[in-house]
């Protein structure tokens, strides 16, 4: 489908990425009168039809709707994720708003900042509950669009994710205590 000022084309059984909602099918294009307005919306749908979103073909951009991202990205995004988490210190409060906006962008790189940022390797069981929905939150996303990229079950896309974040390196003093001894 074109749109006018040159806004992407999505194409109906396409695969996308939605901010928030995660890895997505066009499902169709509909026609509806809203406020005595004729729309065109795109029909997506998530998690095999549980969820159902229309978007405005005119907003679909500044909506932060994207195809899916190349395996470039892809393997970028699993690097950054073996990386060294960095500290961030402040009211936790604030750090998890800043957490959920970066999750909300929907790109691909900034989600696996936030979950390379919050890894914790084998002290994950000790994180808060809200700390916790983060994780699994951005996990689930990261988890959806690798398997659709590469063509695999989310089980093994999860594995994928796991075994990144487990070779990220630790600074953590118990665990460099644990080393050390």
């Amino acid at each position: 489908m074109t749109t006018k000022n040159s806004a992407p084309t999505f194409q109906t059984g396409e695969t996308v990425v939605y901010p928030g909602h995660g890895v997505g099918v066009i499902t169709g294009v509909e026609e509806q009168e809203i406020a005595g307005f004729k729309l065109e919306l795109l029909v997506l749908s998530f998690d095999s039809g549980k969820l159902t979103v229309r978007i405005p073909v005119a907003k679909a951009k500044s909506s932060g709707l994207r195809t899916l991202s190349d395996r470039s990205v892809v393997q970028q995004a699993l690097e950054v994720l073996s990386g060294k988490a960095r500290a961030k210190r402040g009211v936790w409060s604030r750090r998890a708003a800043d957490f959920q906006e970066r999750i909300a962008s929907g790109e691909l790189t900034t989600i696996a900042e936030v979950l390379r940022d919050l890894n914790r390797g084998r002290q994950q069981e000790e994180i808060s509950y809200s700390e916790r929905q983060l994780i699994e939150g951005a996990k689930e996303i990261m988890v959806k669009e690798v398997a659709a990229v590469n063509h695999i079950t989310t089980t093994e896309a999860r594995r994928l994710v796991d075994q990144s974040l487990a070779n990220a390196p630790r600074s953590n003093r118990t665990e460099d205590a644990e080393a050390a001894a």
